[in-house]
């Protein structure tokens, strides 16, 4: 996976339009190995993130959990601990 993929389901508050919206742009990039598209594949590019957003957010509507909501500022700290021991 994109390390710049993060996940989305089961916090509370859920996540937002715009995180969903970046996840799918992220994916789009990884994918097609542009950060930018061409003047030629913008359209395209376009399309296909607000797809995948799309996609995304019915996915992410239609999961089911017992597990409490994930706090973000844990999963931040958890993040940032991974990435310390990462690059030590």
């Amino acid at each position: 996976m994109c390390r710049n993929i993060r996940v989305l389901f089961n916090f509370d508050p859920p996540a937002t339009d715009e995180e969903i919206r970046n996840a799918a742009l992220q994916f789009v990039r990884k994918i097609t190995g542009a950060s930018r598209p061409s003047k030629a594949n913008e359209e395209a590019f376009t399309r296909a993130t607000e797809e995948i957003a799309e996609s995304s957010r019915r996915l992410l509507a239609s999961l089911r959990t017992v597990a409490p909501p994930r706090d973000r500022e844990r999963e931040r700290a958890k993040a940032k601990a991974r990435a310390e021991r990462r690059f030590a």
